[in-house]
């Protein structure tokens, strides 16, 4: 790694193209893997697609590798280096010579070119190519969009032919029997793949009666979508497929819900996903296996690295690392009591990632503000503000060994952090049952990380006792009240009218009592309240919504203010981004 570029003097994306030169083509990587080349779909020289059928079928009876989750604490605003530790840790395991994968997330546009860019990783640790994994790679979420944005033109095009047309003329013209809509009761949005805080609320069908129905809509970002969070838990096509036809687009007059089987379309939207099905194949700087595949954001969405990407990698290596969105109490929770849950795979080891930089946020230092410069104190040693905030720490070390699994802190280190603050993190993770070691891959990677791996390695080598939160015959006030009280801390749970009437409604319900609980809520704090940090007390979490993902498998509780479509910043990473037109190479990607 020493002939790339210092991290401490540039940029992420000086040191991805720098490393780009020596990239090893993606043959050899899934060569190495025992992938074979009937198995591989190749989109170019360093990216491909993975044939999960074909490869799960002829490695069926191969026994898996052990299994990894990567979390973290609750992060500051910039986030904790998820995606670079990962990264670091597989670079460090392939140091040791194991036979080692790694599955991330897809980044979404939204962030890419807001306030907090790619999540490719950071320093010496990173996937690349970075212009392809951060600008669509080979198109999953363009898919997505299509599929749920044709539930959308379904849904609306039947409302005005329904206004339209008598029922007669309705059967005569189409077919169709008439499913008398509530226009008031859309469950559905539209999506885009950007934040803009603009189309959260909208009008739509303005014009004359050809100009579609008049009614209110919104747009979430493309990551929230059902569509998204099918592809993160579907376990083939004919499971997609069953799973496609139950997403609830709306209810009729009755409350009776309209399904996109009941639109006819669910068919055709699968059509859209069937290529975004097979994993991607990329690959670290130091030119190990990664997968990438399904998207981000926990907070608002499942926020996992999908359970397909995860089933191929145990099959073609010892050791897999699959990534979980922002800290325990929202991604490791999901990965815990829905992935886990649905694809029957256990984990042997947790990864809580921790930044001096956030626990000093978490003990009173000033919190940082996206797009702007970081207050001056955090590059000065303060060990009592590090000591307070090492409560997250412990927090979400007691959330990870509640699921029974053997935790291990990763210091990701940042080259101003002192001996001190090391030394303070290190004895109080320790002291709450964690192994804790320091990594310097953002710096050094993968010759950095080896502590790192090795405790990796002696955690997943030792047994576990893991098991879930809650059964599924649990009553879903009853689950939510278990994940705040026992994740979160809270004191219990309030809810809205509207939620409150949902959650009743549900419970009475056979088929969707029996879904999975997808929470939404803030990443910034283990309460509804982004602004408080640590670990707060006395307080109750409050739930103003409850949506329904019939196909995805789970109900999504909506706690305090958290929308389903975010806002871009006053100073977006879209400004610094631009192609150089000699070489056609894009430029200022972080």
């Amino acid at each position: 790694m020493s002939n790339l570029p210092d991290p401490r003097e540039n940029p992420d994306y000086v040191i991805a193209e720098a490393a780009e030169e020596y990239m090893r083509p993606i043959k050899d990587i899934a060569s190495e893997l025992g992938i074979t080349d009937e198995e591989l779909l190749l989109h170019g020289h360093y990216v491909a697609k993975v044939d999960y059928r074909k490869l799960l079928d002829r490695l069926a009876d191969r026994p898996d590798g052990k299994y990894v989750d990567v979390t973290a604490i609750s992060p500051t605003p910039l986030g904790e280096g998820k995606s670079t530790s990962t990264m670091g840790l597989l670079q460090g395991m392939g140091k040791r010579g194991v036979n080692v994968t790694a599955a991330i997330r897809q980044p979404s546009g939204g962030p890419t070119m807001n306030i907090k860019g790619s999540a490719a990783g950071g320093g010496l640790a990173q996937c690349i190519p970075l212009t392809p994994f951060s600008l669509g790679l080979t198109g999953d979420i363009n898919a997505i969009m299509n599929a749920h944005n044709l539930a959308m033109v379904a849904l609306n095009t039947r409302m005005q032919h329904e206004r339209n047309y008598n029922d007669e003329q309705l059967a005569r013209l189409s077919g169709m029997d008439r499913l008398n809509i509530d226009p008031t009761n859309v469950e559905m949005g539209w999506i885009i793949d950007f934040c803009c805080q603009g189309l959260r609320n909208i009008v739509m069908g303005l014009g004359g009666r050809s100009d579609g129905f008049t009614m209110q809509s919104k747009f979430g970002i493309a990551v929230s979508s059902e569509v998204m969070a099918i592809l993160a838990v579907a376990q083939d096509l004919a499971d997609m497929r069953k799973r496609m036809g139950k997403i609830v687009v709306a209810y009729d007059r009755g409350g009776k819900a309209i399904t996109t089987e009941d639109l006819e379309v669910a068919g055709a939207m699968t059509a859209w996903m069937v290529e975004a099905l097979n994993p991607n194949l990329m690959q670290s700087l130091e030119g190990q296996p990664v997968f990438v595949h399904a998207g981000p954001f926990a907070n608002i969405a499942i926020g996992q690295s999908s359970i397909l990407a995860d089933r191929v990698a145990l099959k073609v290596s010892d050791y897999h690392l699959t990534e979980s969105g922002f800290g325990a109490d929202i991604g490791f929770e999901k990965f815990w009591n829905l992935k886990s849950r649905f694809s029957g795979l256990k984990p042997n080891c947790a990864v809580v990632v921790a930044t001096i930089r956030a626990l000093k946020c978490h003990g009173g230092a000033p919190i940082p503000v996206p797009g702007k410069p970081m207050p001056e104190e955090y590059a000065s040693e303060n060990v009592e503000w590090v000591e307070k905030g090492c409560a997250n720490l412990v927090h979400h070390i007691n959330t990870v060994r509640k699921a029974g699994i053997n935790p291990v802190v990763c210091i990701n280190a940042f080259y101003t952090d002192t001996d001190a603050e090391i030394a303070k993190v290190r004895e109080l993770g320790e002291a709450a049952g964690a192994r804790v070691a320091l990594s310097r891959h953002w710096e050094h990677g993968g010759e950095g990380a080896l502590g790192f791996a090795d405790a990796v390695i002696d955690a997943c080598n030792e047994p576990n006792d893991f098991k879930l939160l809650y059964e599924i015959d649990v009553p879903l006030r009853d689950r939510i009240d278990l994940i705040a009280k026992e994740v979160y801390g809270a004191d219990g749970v309030d809810y809205s009218d509207e939620a409150l009437a949902k959650a009743k409604k549900i419970e009475d319900d056979p088929e969707l009592s029996q879904l999975g609980t997808c929470m939404v809520k803030t990443h910034l704090s283990l309460t509804d309240n982004p602004a408080l940090k640590g670990v707060p007390t006395g307080w109750r979490l409050f739930v103003r919504d409850i949506l329904t993902y019939g196909g995805a498998g789970f109900v999504v509780p909506v706690a305090g203010a958290i929308s389903l479509m975010p806002g871009s910043g006053s100073n977006p990473a879209y400004r610094r981004v631009d192609v150089d037109v000699e070489t056609g190479k894009v430029k200022g990607i972080f």
